[in-house]
């Protein structure tokens, strides 16, 4: 027997997918921007980089748990 899933649980996952990318863009290009005006070593951009990147890996994998969680195929 299989349930329907919660459209309201998959949006609001959607929703926070959402706010995480963008944060993290406006972050990440912030960072860029600010990093070498304050004088910042490289290898903080390299740290700044790698959190983006985390970030955006942790988006894709909950984004790809809701899709399947919407198609009835997966859990959230």
């Amino acid at each position: 027997m299989t349930t329907q899933p919660d459209p309201h649980a998959i949006a609001r996952t959607a929703r926070l997918v959402a706010v995480v990318l963008i944060a993290t863009f406006v972050f990440w290009v912030g960072a860029q921007w600010l990093g070498p005006r304050l004088g910042l070593a490289g290898r903080y951009a390299l740290l700044i980089d790698f959190a983006a990147l985390a970030a955006f890996f942790w988006a894709f994998v909950v984004a790809m748990a809701a899709w399947r969680k919407a198609r009835g195929k997966g859990r959230l």
